[in-house]
């Protein structure tokens, strides 16, 4: 065979394997100018490391147990919604994702089924979630006046009819402050968690919503014997913030200020480990939900490797924003987060 013939063959033979060659050179001509990266623009969080691993394969994630449940993933869908015309379409598209991705959620305020059914099927998703994490929500208001009552049955109802694993409690002062229709404490919501657990068989997390917790009260919470923290950090929606909005104007203007008070997620994992260093042997609870401004999988990556404690990490608004549609968008939405993640755990190591 002639040099020529060979020749000829073997570019057909390249330019099958690569049509798009000529294309793809194309656009990193026209592109070039707008892909580079300033020095004040790196991530500094990360020492990324292109050695070290090939390519992650599907379903590579390191499976872990939380909430004594196995889990694919280390997401939480935090608690989002019910009683309204989306909320039975919203929940039953976020339970889906987090049966097929190994996820976790908690529930909407379910404030609206302790004493009535009629709004359960835009709450009732076990079917949909297999046995991955599922809590129930209520305010401390909520729980403080139930206890009151007597009426601590109807908390272990709930969450039967729910099929859920136990309850998030939201500790909500500014909010309920704030709010045009709130409700007032009695009592230090630390006095009705504790009345709760003592009267109740029932595994418990304490979530804030939306402005985090303290050094005091982060120490307070990991002495109880309940399941897991929840940050709600500052940095994300930030119910005090949306009440206030909702409010007359002159309210508006004396507390705008008010609802810019909190800590962000990063603030309280360095507290949570400060914390968890110091109370060593009487620390009883050892969870954590990372939640509050965690924009992306990069975020959750960084913030859960950085905490000493066994913890995920929640989103709300970004998921919400795609469970609104039909799955198959929320779907593609979860899967790009999930590949993020096990492109995270091949090639970046999180700067401690």
């Amino acid at each position: 065979m002639k040099n020529g013939v060979r020749d000829t063959n073997i570019q057909e033979l390249l330019a099958q394997q690569d049509a798009n060659a000529e294309s793809r050179k194309k656009d990193h001509i026209e592109l070039a100018f707008q892909s580079q990266v300033g020095s004040t623009e790196i991530d500094n969080r990360f020492y990324y490391e292109p050695l070290l691993a090939a390519h992650p394969s599907s379903n590579s994630l390191p499976q872990f147990t939380f909430l004594q449940k196995e889990m694919k993933a280390p997401v939480w869908v935090s608690s989002m919604t019910g009683g309204t015309a989306l909320a039975n379409k919203i929940n039953h598209n976020l339970a889906r994702a987090c049966g097929e991705f190994g996820m976790g959620m908690g529930l909407g305020s379910c404030r609206s089924l302790l004493y009535s059914n009629e709004f359960l099927k835009d709450f009732a998703v076990r079917d949909l979630m297999g046995d991955q994490p599922l809590y129930a929500n209520l305010g401390i208001a909520q729980l403080e006046q139930l206890l009151d009552k007597n009426h601590g049955h109807i908390i272990v109802e709930l969450i039967k009819k729910l099929e859920a694993d136990g309850l998030i409690i939201h500790v909500n002062p500014f909010q309920e402050w704030l709010q045009p229709e709130g409700d007032r404490f009695k009592y230090p919501p630390i006095q009705t968690i504790e009345r709760l657990l003592e009267q109740l068989d029932i595994k418990v997390i304490v979530k804030e919503v939306g402005q985090g917790f303290g050094y005091e009260s982060l120490k307070t919470l990991f002495q109880l014997p309940i399941e897991a923290v929840d940050f709600a950090a500052s940095g994300g929606t930030n119910f005090a913030k949306l009440e206030l909005l909702r409010s007359e104007p002159v309210k508006q203007e004396i507390y705008s200020k008010l609802a810019l008070i909190g800590h962000s997620a990063e603030d309280m994992v360095n507290i949570s480990n400060q914390v968890l260093e110091e109370l060593g042997d009487n620390v009883r609870c050892n969870q954590v939900i990372i939640s509050g401004g965690v924009r992306s999988f990069l975020d959750g990556y960084h913030l859960i490797n950085k905490l000493n404690t066994n913890c995920v990490y929640g989103q709300a608004s970004a998921f919400l924003r795609h469970a609104r549609e039909d799955y198959e968008t929320l779907q593609k939405y979860v899967e790009a987060q999930i590949q993020g993640l096990e492109l995270c755990y091949a090639y970046l190591r999180v700067r401690k």
